[in-house]
């Protein structure tokens, strides 16, 4: 038996209850990371909370994608990646953009492309981008406050791709359409 179940609202915790049911209900089905994810009940809620304070940052759906996909494949996430490829068709990102964060591409995009840039330099040095990448970001036209949303969504997707990597999620069949493994 795996040492992280993959609960329903029935079988999780009493704590995690409400939140998969609040998930539930949002998403019409119950995604396996929550119910990976119940067997912590602190941790179920922070990530439904950090969700929906990303989803009410200034960045449009396009560039919250943008971060939650190029965070992921960073990590190597194969659940994340589909998920949020899903996610990100859903909130009308295009193709092209979706494709190239699936493949760690450069945006055609010049502003998107400096959003994907600055979140992959926080990624890969650990909160130490280098300054011509934040200066870029900035030059983009977008503002520090939107480099600490930045730190927002690579924290948020580091609660979902470390708990994916330990608990190896199950893909919902509702992602499967977008499995991807990273390229070598």
């Amino acid at each position: 038996m795996s040492q992280f179940p993959v609960h329903t609202a029935a079988s999780a915790p009493e704590a995690s209850k409400a939140t998969l049911e609040a998930t539930q209900k949002a998403y019409g089905f119950l995604p396996n990371l929550f119910g990976t994810m119940a067997s912590s009940p602190a941790l179920v809620e922070a990530y439904a909370s950090l969700s929906k304070i990303f989803g009410s940052t200034s960045f449009s759906p396009t560039e919250q994608q943008i971060v939650l996909l190029a965070t992921s494949e960073l990590n190597g996430c194969t659940y994340c990646m589909a998920a949020h490829s899903v996610v990100a068709k859903m909130a009308k990102v295009s193709d092209g953009v979706i494709e190239a964060l699936r493949a760690n591409q450069p945006l055609a995009d010049a502003k998107l492309e400096a959003l994907r840039r600055l979140t992959v330099s926080v990624v890969e040095s650990r909160g130490w981008p280098e300054e011509a990448t934040l200066q870029a970001f900035y030059d983009a036209g977008y503002t520090p406050a939107q480099y600490l949303e930045v730190v927002l969504g690579v924290g948020l997707k580091t609660l979902s791709n470390y708990t994916n990597h330990i608990a190896s999620t199950p893909l919902d069949p509702a992602f499967q359409p977008a499995a991807w493994t990273k390229a070598s």
